[in-house]
């Protein structure tokens, strides 16, 4: 059964990597889309005090806050395929994994893994704390690297993903901003502006995000590079109601200066 982006259980309706990209911040199956952060200090430099900020920025604060405090409520396995179209129209498939690991008892920390299967072999974890940055460790073809800032700005696996895109980087970022309110994709959403003061190259510079004010999903991303041209548009796709509860079937990543796009399927829990 599919429905409209409107009414889903937070905790069970989102991509595995959305929270995680969960992708893109629920505790859910997902990407998706999402551990706490301290945003006066991220960014790497001496954020404005709050006497400084206008209403909007002080409201974009506190909601990018609230969304990275929120931590998954259980652990979560599934698996999926990313659908990868690149400019020529060509297509490759690879599977992939995600586990989610929530905070055991007293502990603000948890983990989420993100891995393809096959020949093109990459594993990601990223460890989420209370007020501390993310911490990203990729092992691609049995290599071991620790990531940080922009060097989390490169593909996973060969898809339009991002690794900065699976911990919801921009919601660290020290400057964010609301700009509006309004009625996106059948969902009445706030409208998050979030700025990179120092984007990679290539890199986002801004994204704006649509919140779901009654779950707190985003349920669409825009990114913005340095030159405030278009860069990639993420969405989720598509809910389906299973044993009662809100799933996403698939999230969709497209890379509007190469026309190459990236569909997450996700495996439904039938049980």
């Amino acid at each position: 059964m599919k429905v409209r982006l409107r009414k889903h259980d937070p905790y069970n309706g989102r991509a595995a990597l959305l929270r995680g990209f969960d992708i893109w911040r629920r505790g859910s199956a997902a990407l998706p889309l999402l551990a706490a952060m301290n945003l006066l200090a991220a960014g790497g430099g001496a954020a404005a005090t709050t006497n400084d900020l206008s209403d909007a920025e002080i409201q974009g604060r506190h909601l990018a806050q609230q969304l990275c405090n929120t931590r998954p409520a259980e652990n979560i396995t599934n698996t999926g395929v990313f659908k990868i179209r690149d400019a020529k129209k060509r297509w490759l498939k690879i599977p992939v994994r995600f586990q989610i690991t929530a905070a055991q008892a007293g502990s603000p920390s948890w983990e989420a893994c993100y891995e393809t299967t096959g020949t093109n072999h990459w594993l990601l974890t990223i460890s989420h704390s209370a007020n501390q940055p993310n911490h990203y460790r990729l092992v691609r073809q049995d290599e071991p690297a620790d990531l940080t800032g922009n060097e989390t700005a490169i593909p996973f696996a060969g898809s339009d993903f991002w690794i900065a895109d699976f911990g919801l980087e921009f919601l660290f970022w020290p400057e964010q901003k609301i700009l509006k309110k309004e009625f996106h994709n059948n969902c009445a959403c706030v409208v998050l502006e979030s700025t990179n003061p120092h984007p990679a190259t290539n890199g986002y510079a801004r994204v704006v995000s649509w919140i779901d004010e009654e779950s707190g999903a985003v349920i669409e991303a825009k990114a913005y590079d340095g030159s405030d041209k278009p860069l990639k548009d993420f969405k989720l796709k598509s809910l389906a109601k299973v044993n009662g509860h809100w799933q996403v079937e698939a999230v969709i990543m497209d890379n509007d200066q190469t026309g190459s796009r990236t569909r997450l399927e996700f495996d439904l829990k039938k049980e």
